[in-house]
Protein backbone atom coordinates (compact mmCIF):
# COMPACT_ATOMS: atom_id res chain seq x y z
CA UNK A 1 0.00 0.00 0.00
CA UNK A 2 1.28 3.52 -0.57
CA UNK A 3 2.60 5.66 2.23
CA UNK A 4 -0.22 8.31 0.27
CA UNK A 5 -2.97 6.00 1.15
CA UNK A 6 -5.00 6.36 4.37
CA UNK A 7 -6.39 3.05 5.29
CA UNK A 8 -9.82 3.72 6.55
CA UNK A 9 -11.86 0.89 8.23
CA UNK A 10 -15.97 1.81 8.71
CA UNK A 11 -17.59 -0.17 12.10
CA UNK A 12 -21.60 0.51 12.25
CA UNK A 13 -22.50 -0.59 15.97
CA UNK A 14 -25.17 1.35 18.92
CA UNK A 15 -26.23 4.09 15.95
CA UNK A 16 -22.27 5.15 16.45
CA UNK A 17 -19.37 4.61 13.34
CA UNK A 18 -15.34 3.90 13.72
CA UNK A 19 -13.22 5.34 11.06
CA UNK A 20 -9.23 3.91 11.31
CA UNK A 21 -6.81 6.60 9.45
CA UNK A 22 -3.35 5.39 9.38
CA UNK A 23 -0.20 7.58 9.49
CA UNK A 24 2.18 6.98 6.70
CA UNK A 25 5.18 5.12 7.92
CA UNK A 26 7.63 7.31 7.30
CA UNK A 27 6.37 9.68 9.16
CA UNK A 28 6.68 9.81 13.58
CA UNK A 29 3.38 9.38 15.19
CA UNK A 30 4.47 11.98 17.58
CA UNK A 31 4.56 14.73 15.43
CA UNK A 32 0.70 14.16 14.56
CA UNK A 33 -0.31 13.01 17.83
CA UNK A 34 1.69 16.05 19.26
CA UNK A 35 3.66 15.61 23.06
CA UNK A 36 1.33 13.72 25.36
CA UNK A 37 -1.08 13.14 22.71
CA UNK A 38 -1.98 17.13 22.60
CA UNK A 39 -3.63 17.09 19.03
CA UNK A 40 -5.94 14.02 19.92
CA UNK A 41 -7.28 15.62 23.56
CA UNK A 42 -7.72 19.10 21.50
CA UNK A 43 -9.82 17.35 18.93
CA UNK A 44 -12.10 15.50 21.25
CA UNK A 45 -12.67 19.21 23.17
CA UNK A 46 -13.57 20.44 19.84
CA UNK A 47 -15.98 17.63 18.89
CA UNK A 48 -17.22 15.98 22.68
CA UNK A 49 -19.23 13.60 21.04
CA UNK A 50 -16.33 12.02 19.42
CA UNK A 51 -13.71 10.02 20.90
CA UNK A 52 -10.19 9.60 19.33
CA UNK A 53 -7.65 6.99 19.84
CA UNK A 54 -4.57 5.90 18.89
CA UNK A 55 -2.03 2.93 18.83
CA UNK A 56 0.90 2.61 16.83
CA UNK A 57 0.28 4.28 13.25
CA UNK A 58 -3.36 4.03 13.68
CA UNK A 59 -5.77 6.90 14.83
CA UNK A 60 -9.28 5.63 15.72
CA UNK A 61 -12.19 8.10 15.77
CA UNK A 62 -15.73 7.28 17.07
CA UNK A 63 -18.86 8.79 17.25
CA UNK A 64 -21.91 10.12 14.69
CA UNK A 65 -21.48 9.74 11.20
CA UNK A 66 -21.18 13.40 10.18
CA UNK A 67 -18.81 13.98 13.24
CA UNK A 68 -16.55 11.29 12.86
CA UNK A 69 -16.45 12.29 8.67
CA UNK A 70 -15.17 15.55 10.03
CA UNK A 71 -13.10 15.28 12.13
CA UNK A 72 -11.41 12.19 10.11
CA UNK A 73 -10.54 14.79 7.42
CA UNK A 74 -9.48 17.25 10.00
CA UNK A 75 -6.50 14.49 10.62
CA UNK A 76 -5.94 13.91 7.13
CA UNK A 77 -5.53 18.05 7.10
CA UNK A 78 -3.14 17.58 10.18
CA UNK A 79 -1.01 14.89 8.91
CA UNK A 80 -0.93 16.67 5.51
CA UNK A 81 0.77 20.29 7.94
CA UNK A 82 3.10 17.04 9.65
CA UNK A 83 4.78 15.76 6.58
CA UNK A 84 5.43 19.09 5.89
CA UNK A 85 7.44 20.13 8.43
CA UNK A 86 4.86 21.85 10.33
CA UNK A 87 4.86 21.82 14.20
CA UNK A 88 1.73 20.55 15.25
CA UNK A 89 0.05 21.58 19.19
CA UNK A 90 -2.78 21.64 20.67
CA UNK A 91 -3.16 26.02 19.33
CA UNK A 92 -2.85 24.39 15.25
CA UNK A 93 -6.43 22.38 16.29
CA UNK A 94 -7.94 25.49 17.95
CA UNK A 95 -7.21 27.38 14.54
CA UNK A 96 -8.08 24.61 12.18
CA UNK A 97 -11.37 24.20 14.16
CA UNK A 98 -11.80 27.87 14.00
CA UNK A 99 -11.74 28.18 10.43
CA UNK A 100 -13.94 24.58 10.12
CA UNK A 101 -16.95 26.64 11.84
CA UNK A 102 -16.69 29.92 10.24
CA UNK A 103 -15.74 28.80 6.74
CA UNK A 104 -17.06 25.39 6.66
CA UNK A 105 -13.63 23.51 5.86
CA UNK A 106 -10.28 23.41 7.07
CA UNK A 107 -8.50 22.99 3.43
CA UNK A 108 -6.92 26.40 4.09
CA UNK A 109 -4.56 24.85 6.63
CA UNK A 110 -2.39 23.94 3.62
CA UNK A 111 -2.42 26.87 1.62
CA UNK A 112 1.17 28.03 2.46
CA UNK A 113 2.10 31.51 1.45
CA UNK A 114 6.08 30.96 1.38
CA UNK A 115 8.29 28.50 2.30
CA UNK A 116 11.35 29.21 3.03
CA UNK A 117 14.66 26.86 4.57
CA UNK A 118 11.67 24.27 5.25
CA UNK A 119 9.77 26.42 7.39
CA UNK A 120 5.69 26.82 5.96
CA UNK A 121 4.96 30.90 6.37
CA UNK A 122 0.82 30.25 6.02
CA UNK A 123 -2.34 31.94 7.98
CA UNK A 124 -3.44 30.42 11.30
CA UNK A 125 -6.66 31.90 11.99
CA UNK A 126 -9.85 32.68 9.62
CA UNK A 127 -9.33 36.39 10.09
CA UNK A 128 -5.61 35.65 8.98
CA UNK A 129 -6.74 33.83 5.87
CA UNK A 130 -9.53 36.77 4.70
CA UNK A 131 -6.79 39.16 5.14
CA UNK A 132 -4.41 37.25 2.62
CA UNK A 133 -7.15 36.48 0.75
CA UNK A 134 -8.26 40.18 0.32
CA UNK A 135 -4.31 41.24 -0.05
CA UNK A 136 -4.22 38.40 -3.38
CA UNK A 137 -7.62 40.22 -5.06
CA UNK A 138 -7.14 43.45 -4.32
CA UNK A 139 -4.86 46.59 -5.29
CA UNK A 140 -4.87 48.44 -1.27
CA UNK A 141 -5.41 46.56 1.67
CA UNK A 142 -5.79 48.11 5.14
CA UNK A 143 -4.62 45.46 7.29
CA UNK A 144 -5.67 46.33 11.03
CA UNK A 145 -5.43 45.04 14.15
CA UNK A 146 -3.51 44.91 17.81
CA UNK A 147 0.32 43.41 18.14
CA UNK A 148 0.47 39.52 17.45
CA UNK A 149 -1.91 39.15 14.58
CA UNK A 150 0.55 38.42 11.89
CA UNK A 151 -0.81 41.95 10.02
CA UNK A 152 2.90 42.98 8.75
CA UNK A 153 4.45 39.60 8.59
CA UNK A 154 1.67 38.24 6.27
CA UNK A 155 1.62 40.96 4.28
CA UNK A 156 5.34 40.73 4.12
CA UNK A 157 5.15 37.19 3.57
CA UNK A 158 2.92 37.66 0.55
CA UNK A 159 5.22 40.64 -0.95
CA UNK A 160 8.53 38.14 -1.16
CA UNK A 161 6.46 35.62 -2.53
CA UNK A 162 4.74 37.87 -5.20
CA UNK A 163 8.67 39.04 -5.87
CA UNK A 164 9.70 35.20 -6.61
CA UNK A 165 6.76 34.46 -8.74
CA UNK A 166 7.67 37.57 -11.42
CA UNK A 167 4.37 39.20 -10.21
CA UNK A 168 6.15 42.44 -8.79
CA UNK A 169 9.91 43.47 -9.64
CA UNK A 170 11.04 45.04 -6.15
CA UNK A 171 9.05 45.32 -2.82
CA UNK A 172 9.27 48.54 -0.69
CA UNK A 173 9.17 48.00 3.47
CA UNK A 174 8.14 52.19 4.94
CA UNK A 175 7.73 53.62 8.38
CA UNK A 176 6.99 56.59 9.80
CA UNK A 177 10.03 57.24 12.17
CA UNK A 178 7.40 59.03 14.70
CA UNK A 179 9.68 59.21 17.53
CA UNK A 180 11.97 61.55 15.48
CA UNK A 181 9.60 63.41 14.13
CA UNK A 182 10.35 62.05 10.61
CA UNK A 183 13.11 64.48 11.06
CA UNK A 184 16.33 62.80 11.34
CA UNK A 185 18.99 65.22 11.05
CA UNK A 186 19.47 66.17 14.51
CA UNK A 187 20.24 62.29 15.34
CA UNK A 188 23.63 61.37 15.80
CA UNK A 189 25.33 58.81 13.47
CA UNK A 190 25.38 58.13 9.88
CA UNK A 191 21.99 57.82 7.91
CA UNK A 192 21.66 54.33 8.37
CA UNK A 193 22.40 54.62 12.18
CA UNK A 194 20.28 56.97 12.40
CA UNK A 195 17.41 55.13 10.64
CA UNK A 196 17.98 51.57 11.59
CA UNK A 197 16.27 51.51 15.32
CA UNK A 198 13.02 52.78 13.13
CA UNK A 199 13.48 49.91 10.59
CA UNK A 200 14.42 47.33 12.39
CA UNK A 201 11.63 44.91 12.75
CA UNK A 202 11.00 45.35 8.94
CA UNK A 203 14.81 43.80 8.88
CA UNK A 204 14.23 41.17 11.30
CA UNK A 205 11.11 39.33 9.52
CA UNK A 206 12.93 39.56 6.21
CA UNK A 207 15.74 37.74 7.67
CA UNK A 208 12.74 34.76 8.54
CA UNK A 209 11.73 34.90 4.47
CA UNK A 210 14.61 35.52 2.29
CA UNK A 211 18.31 33.15 2.65
CA UNK A 212 20.91 34.95 4.28
CA UNK A 213 22.96 35.41 1.20
CA UNK A 214 20.61 37.07 -0.85
CA UNK A 215 19.21 39.54 1.47
CA UNK A 216 22.16 42.15 1.38
CA UNK A 217 22.32 41.94 -2.53
CA UNK A 218 18.94 42.10 -2.95
CA UNK A 219 18.74 45.65 -0.68
CA UNK A 220 22.17 46.45 -2.30
CA UNK A 221 20.37 46.44 -5.77
CA UNK A 222 17.28 47.77 -4.71
CA UNK A 223 15.26 45.11 -5.40
CA UNK A 224 14.34 44.92 -1.65
CA UNK A 225 14.24 48.58 -0.48
CA UNK A 226 13.59 49.55 3.33
CA UNK A 227 13.36 53.24 4.22
CA UNK A 228 11.30 55.98 6.05
CA UNK A 229 8.23 57.11 5.11
CA UNK A 230 9.52 60.91 4.29
CA UNK A 231 11.74 58.90 1.68
CA UNK A 232 8.60 58.23 -0.24
CA UNK A 233 7.64 61.52 -1.45
CA UNK A 234 7.80 62.81 -5.11
CA UNK A 235 8.00 58.76 -5.84
CA UNK A 236 5.88 57.16 -8.00
CA UNK A 237 6.28 53.39 -7.37
CA UNK A 238 5.46 51.17 -10.56
CA UNK A 239 5.75 46.85 -10.71
CA UNK A 240 6.47 46.77 -6.64
CA UNK A 241 5.00 45.47 -3.65
CA UNK A 242 4.72 48.35 -1.23
CA UNK A 243 3.94 48.24 2.67
CA UNK A 244 3.56 50.82 4.94
CA UNK A 245 3.86 49.35 8.41
CA UNK A 246 2.64 51.15 11.96
CA UNK A 247 0.44 53.77 9.64
CA UNK A 248 -1.35 54.49 12.94
CA UNK A 249 1.50 57.10 13.14
CA UNK A 250 0.96 58.54 10.12
CA UNK A 251 -0.94 62.06 9.55
CA UNK A 252 -3.58 62.93 7.05
CA UNK A 253 -1.29 64.08 4.67
CA UNK A 254 1.57 61.57 5.16
CA UNK A 255 -1.18 58.83 4.62
CA UNK A 256 -2.45 61.12 1.61
CA UNK A 257 1.40 61.01 0.31
CA UNK A 258 1.84 57.58 0.49
CA UNK A 259 -0.91 56.67 -1.16
CA UNK A 260 -0.94 58.76 -3.67
CA UNK A 261 2.72 56.95 -4.92
CA UNK A 262 1.16 53.75 -6.11
CA UNK A 263 2.16 53.03 -9.51
CA UNK A 264 0.96 50.67 -12.14
CA UNK A 265 0.80 47.01 -11.87
CA UNK A 266 1.88 47.68 -7.86
CA UNK A 267 0.22 46.42 -4.95
CA UNK A 268 -0.30 48.40 -1.41
CA UNK A 269 -0.95 46.95 1.60
CA UNK A 270 -0.87 49.66 5.11
CA UNK A 271 -0.76 48.08 8.26
CA UNK A 272 -1.49 49.76 11.79
CA UNK A 273 -3.02 49.47 15.43
CA UNK A 274 -4.90 52.43 15.95
CA UNK A 275 -4.68 51.67 19.52
CA UNK A 276 -0.86 52.51 19.50
CA UNK A 277 -1.09 55.56 18.24
CA UNK A 278 2.21 57.64 19.38
CA UNK A 279 1.32 60.93 17.31
CA UNK A 280 1.98 64.02 19.41
CA UNK A 281 -1.27 66.09 21.14
CA UNK A 282 -4.28 65.82 19.43
CA UNK A 283 -2.77 65.44 15.50
CA UNK A 284 -5.62 62.73 14.10
CA UNK A 285 -4.03 59.55 12.54
CA UNK A 286 -4.23 59.12 9.04
CA UNK A 287 -5.01 55.64 9.07
CA UNK A 288 -8.01 56.26 10.81
CA UNK A 289 -8.70 59.15 8.04
CA UNK A 290 -8.09 57.10 5.46
CA UNK A 291 -10.76 54.75 6.75
CA UNK A 292 -13.52 57.12 6.81
CA UNK A 293 -12.16 58.98 3.07
CA UNK A 294 -11.55 55.18 1.36
CA UNK A 295 -14.73 53.34 2.12
CA UNK A 296 -16.33 51.64 -0.89
CA UNK A 297 -13.98 52.58 -3.20
CA UNK A 298 -13.39 49.53 -5.58
CA UNK A 299 -10.10 47.40 -5.06
CA UNK A 300 -9.75 48.89 -1.70
CA UNK A 301 -10.73 46.78 1.15
CA UNK A 302 -10.31 47.14 4.92
CA UNK A 303 -9.35 43.88 6.95
CA UNK A 304 -9.71 44.02 10.80
CA UNK A 305 -7.74 41.60 13.06
CA UNK A 306 -8.91 40.58 16.49
CA UNK A 307 -7.60 39.02 19.48
CA UNK A 308 -9.06 36.14 18.06
CA UNK A 309 -6.07 36.24 15.32
CA UNK A 310 -2.77 36.59 17.67
CA UNK A 311 -0.70 33.85 17.50
CA UNK A 312 1.80 34.70 19.91
CA UNK A 313 2.28 33.62 23.26
CA UNK A 314 -1.51 33.16 24.98
CA UNK A 315 -1.45 35.94 27.12
CA UNK A 316 -0.88 38.23 24.71
CA UNK A 317 -4.72 37.96 23.89
CA UNK A 318 -5.48 38.34 27.42
CA UNK A 319 -3.47 41.20 27.76
CA UNK A 320 -5.42 42.81 24.32
CA UNK A 321 -8.56 42.12 25.82
CA UNK A 322 -8.11 42.99 29.00
CA UNK A 323 -7.05 46.48 27.77
CA UNK A 324 -10.25 46.73 25.23
CA UNK A 325 -12.52 45.89 28.24
CA UNK A 326 -10.66 48.80 30.20
CA UNK A 327 -10.59 51.18 26.58
CA UNK A 328 -14.83 50.72 27.11
CA UNK A 329 -14.95 52.05 30.42
CA UNK A 330 -12.50 54.73 29.45
CA UNK A 331 -14.02 55.37 26.40
CA UNK A 332 -11.61 57.79 23.56
CA UNK A 333 -12.34 58.77 20.07
CA UNK A 334 -10.95 55.44 18.79
CA UNK A 335 -11.73 52.38 16.33
CA UNK A 336 -12.56 48.79 17.11
CA UNK A 337 -12.76 45.49 14.87
CA UNK A 338 -16.02 43.99 14.13
CA UNK A 339 -17.07 40.78 14.11
CA UNK A 340 -17.21 41.04 10.16
CA UNK A 341 -14.25 41.89 9.39
CA UNK A 342 -14.76 45.51 8.61
CA UNK A 343 -13.50 48.61 11.04
CA UNK A 344 -16.00 50.77 13.32
CA UNK A 345 -16.27 53.89 15.21
CA UNK A 346 -16.84 53.25 18.99
CA UNK A 347 -20.06 54.93 20.05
Amino acid sequence: MSENTNLETNLAYDQSVSTIITIPTNLDPVTVLGSADQVLRSLEKGFPSVKVHSLGHEITITGSANNVQTVADLVRELISLARSGQYLNSATVEHAIGLLSQTGTSSTLNESILNVRGRVIRAKTPGQQRYVDMIEENTVVFGIGPAGTGKTYLAMAMAVNALLTGQVRRIILTRPAVEAGESLGFLPGTLTEKIDPYLRPLYDALNDMVDAEALPRLLAAGTIEVAPLAYMRGRTLNDAFIILDEAQNTTQSQMKMFLTRLGFRSKVVVTGDASQVDLPGNTKSGLQTAYDILQGIDGIEFCALSSADVVRHKLVGDIIDAYQRWDQQHPEPQYRASGRGAYRRKS
